[in-house]
């Protein structure tokens, strides 16, 4: 959301500033992504099936991570931020 509103104000302090909010949100989403597959697999692990599981687990941090790296390609000016 603050990307739309950035993209009509065209501030590059500002976008810094919300590419480094992005870096933190993402880490707190990956480790929190990554406790909540642990905390599945102690429950419900020897019930469901670990290719399920692994495919599951692998996509939601496949996508922090994808957030993340653009993120830091934001931070240190390598991505367009006019797209």
């Amino acid at each position: 959301m603050a990307s739309l509103v950035n993209m009509f104000l065209k501030s590059t302090p500002a976008s810094f500033i919300f590419s480094i909010i992005g870096v933190i949100i993402f880490t707190i989403l990956t480790a929190w992504d990554a406790q909540k597959m642990k905390s599945i697999y102690a429950s419900y692990g020897d019930q469901l099936p670990e290719l399920g599981l692994a495919v599951n687990g692998a996509l939601m941090l496949y996508l922090d991570f994808i957030n993340l790296f653009l993120q830091f390609l934001r931070i240190f000016g390598i991505a367009d931020n006019d797209n």
